[in-house]
Order: C-alpha cells, then structure tokens, then sequence
C-alpha cells in the first residue's frame, strides 16, 4: 500500500482477528466448495464452481490487502495522544446536527476500520477532515455527499 495505514489499537486489533478469520476458516469452505463444486462434473457450465471461485478471489484479495495494511501499519493508541477538548486521530466526538436537532457520536478513525454503522468515521471522509484539530464548542460546517451540514461539537473524549 503506497499510502499511510493508521489504525486505532482496537481497529488493528479486530482486523487481525478478520485476517485470522479469513485464513483458518473462510479459505477452507470455500476450497471445500469448490471441491464439491468439481465433483459435479462439466465445469463450463456449473454456477456453483464459478460462484466459488469468485468468492476464493475476493477472500484472497481481502487476506492480501489485510497483510499489506497490517504490515505498514501506524497503530496508534487514542488515550495516549488524548488532547482533552481538541479532536484528533481516535477521538470519541459527540455533535449536535444543528439542521435536525439531533445529537450523534462518532469516533474518528482510519480508513480501514472505518463503519459508519458502528459510528466510526474515516479521518478522510468530509466530516473528518472538517472535525480535525477543532475543539469543544465550535461549529463544523461539511460538505458531505448529501449536501450541506452543520454540527456543534459538544464534546471529545479519549479511551
């Protein structure tokens, strides 16, 4: 990978545990899948043995991409270079969308371990890059993919 690789300690964590996943049990079904797959016979026309296949080359893409990132990786502990209201790489940010009135929280991380579903923000999504280096009680304005916002932040943490 030519571009940096930052992970927080549990995002390298839970990334490893994928690689881990990826090797010992998901290349094994789907070698065994291919096999049953073969058993089949006349592989021009078999669905399943072409569905295997793909699915092995998207395991060995992951597992190749995993080992790659892993290897250059910065991991960085967020409670170590905590900087109490200020927002910086692994920080735990909770906003007030000042258009909806609702409050969210977000914890900044690296691309790949980035899930908006489980709150975590990339540093270089939109949002990210406009919290960076603000502090408690600015407003952020972001030009996400949906348009305009604005978010207070009301609060960071660290842990």
């Amino acid at each position: 990978m030519s571009t940096r690789v930052v992970l927080t300690r549990r995002g390298a964590e839970e990334l490893k545990t994928e690689l881990r996943r990826l090797k010992s049990e998901d290349r094994a079904k789907v070698i065994d899948a291919i096999a049953e797959a073969r058993a089949h016979g006349d592989l021009t026309e078999n669905a399943e043995y072409d569905a295997a296949k793909e699915q092995q080359g998207f395991i060995e893409a992951r597992i190749s991409e995993l080992e790659s990132a892993l290897a250059v990786a910065d991991v960085i502990d967020p409670v170590e270079i905590g900087q109490e209201d200020k927002v910086v790489f692994g920080a735990f940010i909770d906003l007030h969308d000042m258009e909806s009135g609702t409050d969210v929280s977000y914890q900044l991380v690296g691309n790949l371990e980035a899930d908006i579903s489980k709150g975590r923000i990339s540093i270089s999504a939109p949002i990210g890059k406009a919290l960076l280096g603000r502090r408690v009680g600015d407003e952020v304005e972001v030009l996400a993919p949906g348009g305009r916002r604005q978010y207070e932040i009301l609060g960071v943490s660290y842990r």
